[in-house]
């Protein structure tokens, strides 16, 4: 079974309201995914607009 993804952050949620943007909208059709350990220092976080450490999908439907 797939994870649950924030479809506003991206990021992956087990309750019921993001921890990262307070969203309540998710979705399970994603494709890929990426763990942040130092967003501060990472070029691709800063693509992404990733502004918090975890796991991201790269990409949602």
């Amino acid at each position: 079974m797939k994870k649950k993804v924030c479809k506003k952050c991206k990021l992956f949620v087990e309750g019921e309201v993001c921890p990262n943007c307070k969203g309540n909208a998710f979705t399970n059709n994603w494709n890929g995914r990426i763990h942040f350990l130092k967003v501060k220092e990472s070029m691709i976080a800063r693509k992404m607009n990733v502004e918090h450490n975890g796991e991201y999908a790269i990409k949602i439907r």
